[in-house]
């Protein structure tokens, strides 16, 4: 069977984007509220956000959850954005009241830490009318009693056992929708998405990488010509 060619449309002013690895589109994805997500951009940082090619942002960060913060995000965003809403230090009605809000500005789902007690779960899920996501970070991550109180997604980040992690949950749970870290090799990926992940977060450079980047082929334009 042949590939149909898929015609690209950019600008000048546009070309120059984070690039998600494109071995992620051999996942067969999760489709939520008719968009199907295969690609998962993992920053919070405006600009990689504004210039990716990834299907939608997750938007976690290790501080206390704040409207002002989420609201930004996803008014920059013009992809998808799966909100953090805490789970650990942070549960309870501010997490539900954090849930609701981010559903009002637009998330299309809500993400949730490891440590997420069963109770939050259910207060958030009787709140919002979006996926909840459920952080997994080892194969003793205990999710079935999660799963029953309303989570929709697990979110496997188990550093170089998240292959392993997922094909551990992929044969308990064969129709689980599963995002995965995918590590930082195209090997890495590929056997992520093997194990049986339907999206992939990718965590894209910094922009002070990005920066050095630029700057260093600026300074080589700016050399004499031999």
């Amino acid at each position: 069977m042949s590939t149909q060619n898929i015609p690209e449309i950019t600008t000048e002013l546009k070309k120059d984007i984070v690039k998600v690895p494109p071995v992620i589109r051999q996942a067969s994805g999760i489709k939520i509220f008719g968009k199907k997500i295969r690609s998962i951009i993992f920053t919070t940082d405006i600009a990689i956000i504004r210039n990716t090619d990834a299907d939608a942002v997750i938007a976690v960060y290790p501080f206390t959850p704040h409207p002002a913060i989420t609201k930004s995000i996803i008014e920059a965003a013009d992809i998808p954005v799966f909100s953090g809403v805490g789970g650990g230090l942070t549960n309870g009605s501010r997490s539900a009241f954090m849930s609701l809000f981010a559903e009002s500005q637009g998330s299309i789902g809500v993400v949730m830490n490891a440590p997420t007690p069963l109770e939050t779960i259910r207060q958030v899920d009787t709140t919002v009318d979006i996926p909840i996501v459920s952080t997994v970070t080892s194969i003793y991550t205990p999710i079935e009693d999660k799963l029953k109180a309303g989570i929709a997604i697990i979110n496997i980040s188990a550093g170089k056992k998240t292959a392993e992690t997922v094909q551990h949950f992929r044969n308990i749970y064969p129709d689980l929708p599963i995002i995965a870290t995918g590590g930082p090799t195209d090997e890495d990926i590929t056997s992520t998405i093997a194990a049986g992940a339907n999206a992939i977060t990718y965590t894209p450079p910094t922009n002070g990488q990005l920066f050095k980047e630029k700057m260093e082929s600026y300074r080589e334009k700016e050399l004499p010509h031999q």
